[in-house]
């Protein structure tokens, strides 16, 4: 089967895909206005394989003669034929990824409507939700992700300020977990206070209720929030907040903030399971 060639990096695809790569306000603007976000590498493209959301396909030469990202494109071919697909000239891939020795795939993913439908338009988020306040590591918010979609909590929201949840470094660190989650981004903290039917619940190293005295609370859908790296949670958060304790050895300060959300989260899970 042939494919388009794309062999000059003026090319319109090959520039929108490098707009989608940028980082900041430019890439998440680049990624709204386009509706869609860039899948880098095999991992990222067979999550969605079969999916009709994953619209493009892009590979080369050498791509299509490894046989796992030959597998991924005609498979997903095969279930939605609509694909397009374009073979990138091999020269041009050190401009679009930053990977060393990536694998010869990308793909266009539209974005999902909870991504794109504004804030203002949505009246309530009801059940459990995953807060994030302004984490701004690409790694953490990623690493976030995949923790709440394996601990169940299918709804993440990010308060402005936050690592963009759709660029190329949070999408890496998810391993696929976007794929299983409804992700909001770009709220402020009071659309999402508006919004969110569930108690608040905020990590807090000064706070007195300890995470393991919960157990009847977290029966019941809770709205757990993270704070930002060096910051924490918001005052205004906090304020409308229940706090919490993660008991930690007292010669240490605090958790990094992806692994205290794994502790909040699979706390409620263990509670749950009995």
């Amino acid at each position: 089967m042939n494919f388009e060639v794309i062999s000059s990096k003026d090319n319109s695809l090959f520039k929108e895909m490098r707009l989608l790569q940028a980082t900041g306000a430019k890439g998440q603007k680049a990624r709204t206005a386009g509706g869609h976000a860039l899948l880098e590498g095999i991992h990222l493209v067979q999550t969605w394989v079969g999916d009709p959301a994953l619209k493009t396909l892009i590979t080369s030469e050498i791509g299509l003669k490894n046989g796992e990202i030959a597998e991924a494109v005609y498979t997903h071919l095969e279930i939605c034929p609509l694909t397009k697909v374009y073979q990138l000239d091999s020269a041009l891939w050190d401009l679009l990824s930053d990977l060393v020795n990536a694998p010869h795939i990308a793909g266009l993913l539209n974005l999902p409507k909870s991504t794109l439908t504004p804030p203002q338009s949505i009246g309530t988020i009801e059940g459990d939700i995953v807060i994030l306040d302004r984490i701004q590591d690409a790694g953490n918010v990623g690493t976030i992700l995949r923790t709440a979609a394996a601990a169940g909590f299918t709804k993440v929201l990010a308060l402005s300020g936050c690592a963009h949840l759709w660029s190329s470094k949070v999408l890496r660190a998810g391993m696929g977990a976007h794929r299983l989650l409804d992700l909001y981004e770009g709220w402020t903290t009071q659309q999402m206070l508006s919004a969110v039917t569930a108690p608040l619940l905020a990590t807090s190293a000064e706070a007195s209720c300890d995470l393991y005295d919960l157990k009847e609370q977290l029966l019941h859908p809770v709205a757990w929030v993270m704070g930002s790296e060096g910051r924490g949670v918001s005052e205004e958060i906090l304020a409308q907040s229940r706090t919490i304790s993660i008991p930690i050895d007292p010669r240490l300060e605090s958790l990094n903030v992806s692994i205290a959300a794994a502790v909040c989260l699979f706390e409620t899970v263990r509670v749950r399971s009995y």
